[in-house]
């Protein structure tokens, strides 16, 4: 549900896009914290919203971080 998000503020299109990798964080919601494999060797570590069940709203891309690579730690940001 975020692919796009991510293609739209990058400004290009993924044909990898893999999570690997995630860990969470309780807030007004949950932040979910995302190491996506985009292809050949390159990782995006993404923060995704998802807010309380009674607000009814859809995922959100919150920020990302690009240039990772498999090895990067995902963490909080």
């Amino acid at each position: 549900k975020v692919k796009p998000q991510l293609e739209e503020k990058e400004g290009k299109t993924f044909d990898v896009f893999t999570a690997v990798e995630f860990k969470t964080q309780v807030v007004a919601g949950t932040n979910f914290f995302i190491k996506v494999h985009v292809g050949n060797d390159e990782f995006v570590h993404l923060r995704v919203f998802r807010s309380l069940p009674h607000e009814n709203k859809p995922l959100s891309l919150h920020s990302y971080q690009s240039s990772k690579t498999k090895h990067d730690e995902l963490a909080f940001f």
